[in-house]
């Protein structure tokens, strides 16, 4: 059986063809729910996925953009794809909610412009029912596409749980998983677009050749972290600027190194909410699991390794792995029933 799993989030929509647990091909396009909350339309979106879609089946020896002899293709979506500015609305499940929620939450929809097969959509998680106030606001998360990521990440990495998993990026996310295996609460920030606006769109992008670190320079990570912590966003953001004008002949000519000052700034900031968002409920013990792209995750890891609060154990996400939601979403699937083998 050929599985299809689909992920759309914010600005990119990625597309992956599966059999036997090996990936046959993949493709992706530059689209997201972004584009139908500019434009009112969900057009470019399904034109996007629609894309992506015949483009990973043709790279897995499957033409024809109406699946001609591919009966046997399952099709799973998750992400912003199932959110009011997605292809199928699906609301919200409510917290705690694991792998057999998920799979019970799943919805079969057809969408005949974009693939002629029906797609099964997962819904995200909240972490909280009703309405909030300016008191309880903190309480409330939501989240659509990291729920199958940290499904994936659980049965890649054999987590049993307790534990929270660590997710930074654009909007980082921390999730907090019981010991059912269940995703109990999360917490979400936008680190990643504020890190985006300091690098590129401030008076310090110079400073940093409008560049975000490709490489972790320890002294300085941990330095911004501590600024950071003490000296609020704001400062530690303006030292970047200092150090280049200033700075001995070491800092004035190392990019990177004002670079990993500021991200360890930004970061340090998503420690502050993974310490004492009222979502989480974190503990010092609690183990720790921190996934992303590989720079960032090992700038978090060792930051949260080098933090007196957090004694449990510290793991990172192996390299190597094709895709975790795409993992998750087919764990889901087969949960479901959908997936027998």
């Amino acid at each position: 059986m050929l599985f299809a799993t689909i992920d759309t989030g914010t600005t990119n929509t990625r597309v992956m063809v599966w059999k036997d647990g090996a990936v046959l091909a993949e493709a992706g396009r530059p689209v997201g729910v972004r584009d139908t909350a500019i434009t009112g339309s969900t057009d470019a979106l399904k034109a996007g996925v629609r894309d992506a879609i015949a483009e990973a089946l043709s790279g897995a020896g499957l033409t024809g953009t109406g699946l001609s002899g591919t009966d046997d293709v399952l099709f799973l979506a998750s992400g912003m794809i199932t959110s009011n500015v997605g292809l199928c609305e699906i609301p919200h499940l409510l917290a705690p909610a694991g792998r057999e929620e998920l799979a019970q939450g799943m919805r079969s929809a057809s969408l005949p412009d974009v693939v002629d097969r029906p797609i099964w959509f997962i819904p995200g998680i909240k972490s909280h029912a009703g309405p909030i106030t300016l008191d309880t606001v903190d309480a409330m998360d939501i989240m659509r596409g990291e729920e199958t990521e940290t499904i994936g990440v659980l049965h890649a990495m054999r987590v049993n749980g307790p534990a929270v998993l660590v997710l930074p990026g654009s909007h980082s996310k921390f999730v907090r998983v019981d010991a059912q295996r269940r995703i109990a609460g999360s917490v979400t920030t936008i680190s990643g677009e504020l890190l985006d606006v300091l690098t590129k769109n401030t008076l310090i992008a110079s400073s940093l050749a409008h560049s975000f670190a490709d490489r972790i320079v320890p002294d300085a990570l941990l330095r911004g972290a501590d600024y950071g912590r003490t000296l609020s966003l704001g400062r530690s953001a303006f030292l970047v600027r200092l150090l280049d004008l200033f700075g001995d002949l070491d800092v004035k000519g190392d990019v990177q190194a004002r670079a990993n000052l500021l991200l360890g700034a930004v970061l340090a900031s998503d420690i502050t909410a993974l310490r004492n968002s009222r979502s989480l409920g974190m503990t010092p013990g609690t183990a720790i699991i921190v996934g992303g792209k590989a720079m960032l995750r090992d700038a978090f890891a060792l930051l949260l390794r080098n933090d007196p609060f957090f004694t449990g154990t510290i793991a990172t996400v192996p390299d190597g792995l094709p895709s975790v939601s795409a993992i998750g979403a087919i764990e889901i699937a087969r949960t479901r029933g959908l997936i027998t083998l």
